[in-house]
């Protein structure tokens, strides 16, 4: 699985959220991640939301899929808030 994003974003996202996009990939290495279609808005692409565990702790990251799934470009990355944490855990039996 190839990872893309743009630079601009991901320095962004870093300041703001203290999470760089070259970490938050270590979630789709979490077997027990959550994964669910971000529907808030039409965003003219199918966009995902996982929550999953990575060294900073639990994310949400937000990605779509580009080269017919064969590569995923990060949107964001922040900590999971109380409530996402939640449903992580009790996803694992927490």
């Amino acid at each position: 699985m190839d990872f893309e994003w743009d630079e601009n974003k991901r320095l962004r996202n870093l300041d703001k959220h203290n999470i760089d996009f070259a970490v938050a990939t270590e979630v789709f290495q979490d077997q027990e991640r959550i994964e669910t279609e971000d529907t808030r808005e039409d965003y003219g692409e199918e966009r995902i939301q996982v929550i999953g565990m990575a060294k900073p702790g639990i994310l949400f990251v937000v990605y779509t899929e580009r080269n017919s799934g064969n590569s995923y470009r990060l949107i964001s990355a922040r900590r999971a808030n109380r409530k996402e944490r939640a449903i992580y855990n009790s996803m694992l039996g927490q």
